[in-house]
């Protein structure tokens, strides 16, 4: 509920419901998320995954924001380093977990697994092109929501859905293609053996066979006396044992398994080196489509485009007053981890 409350405030306003007494806050207060005003808090990132950090307990408010950029570009205040922090300690546990997955699987076939360059593979003009339009669109959500023009608002958001899921189409048929090569590459599977006619089952054991003999015999000696049930009833019998008699078990051959083996076990996972997730080279283009369309992979790709941006904007001077905080706040991470 507190995550539902949390989206129709970001939607519709927190005094949505006109219960809500109005508190003046300022962009540098306890309570606001310093990382949205910075332009990126992780807990809007990864809602309903397996990396759902919940509801951020701070608030998010684009007046705020407003505020807090006119003073930045004043130059009295810049956040930039601790989203540039929290950017890093994500970045880098996502990569120890592709180097995790990658060794695991390394240690039962070496050619099991690699991380492949998705951002490489899937980087051309249309993409990038794309990911522009994406972009503008997602700052006149921005401003349709700063002016409380909710309709607009909603329909700049399904022109980003529009665009998100035309970008993450091309997306997969690039990588398609590019699994495509990767197969041709890699061993074919042993194709099956033809199907060869039925043999007909082997002749039961001599002590049965006597005995089917000797009830066939019967058989025959009371249907000559006229006795046809009890002679029906022998045949019967005779029949019976011919089902029952114990067959030996053909030769096992386990070379006719190989190509079922193939297909089921042997997947030849890719890692997406952007958010770790697996991906097989047998993947069709819906499945791929899927996996850049997902909130995961869409998430790491914000992380990562905005530390790359970060980094060119790095250059600017901070204010002295947030150079000393930023000092005192290394100084006690640095001590905390260096506690046993």
């Amino acid at each position: 509920m507190d995550a539902f409350r949390k989206q129709l405030d970001v939607l519709m306003g927190a005094n949505r419901n006109g219960d809500v007494e109005e508190v003046n806050r300022n962009y540098y207060d306890r309570d606001v998320c310093r990382l949205f005003l910075a332009g990126l808090c992780p807990h809007d990132l990864f809602q309903l995954t397996k990396m759902d950090l919940g509801p951020c307990s701070k608030i998010h408010s684009l007046q705020l924001r407003k505020d807090y950029e006119e003073a930045k570009a004043k130059g009295t205040e810049n956040f930039d380093r601790e989203l540039e922090d929290m950017i890093e300690r994500l970045i880098v546990e996502c990569d120890r977990k592709i180097q995790r997955a990658l060794k695991r699987l390394a240690d039962d076939d070496a050619k099991a697994a690699i991380a492949i360059s998705v951002s490489e593979v899937t980087l051309t003009e249309d993409i990038l092109q794309l990911s522009k339009q994406i972009k503008e669109k997602m700052i006149e959500v921005d401003a349709f929501d700063f002016e409380g023009r909710t309709d607009d608002k909603i329909k700049a958001q399904e022109v980003v859905e529009e665009l998100r899921a035309k970008r993450a189409d091309m997306q997969a048929t690039l990588l398609l293609d590019a699994f495509n090569k990767d197969r041709a590459s890699l061993t074919q599977p042993v194709p099956p053996p033809p199907l060869a006619a039925v043999p007909p089952p082997p002749p039961p054991d001599a002590r049965t066979q006597e005995m089917i003999n000797e009830k066939l015999k019967k058989a025959e000696e009371l249907g000559e006396q006229g006795m046809v049930d009890e002679a029906q009833k022998a045949l019967e019998e005779a029949e019976a044992l011919k089902k029952l008699a114990p067959r030996p078990e053909p030769p096992s051959d386990p070379s006719k398994y190989t190509a079922v083996d193939v297909r089921i076990t042997d997947q030849k996972l890719r890692l997406c080196d952007i958010c770790g997730a697996f991906l097989s080279v047998y993947d069709n283009d819906r499945r791929l489509a899927d996996h850049f369309g997902g909130k995961l992979h869409l998430g790491y790709m914000l992380i990562r485009e905005k530390q790359k941006e970060l980094q060119v904007n790095s250059c600017t001077p901070m204010p002295k007053v947030q150079v000393r905080y930023w000092r005192f706040m290394k100084q006690i991470n640095s001590s905390r981890v260096s506690k046993p």
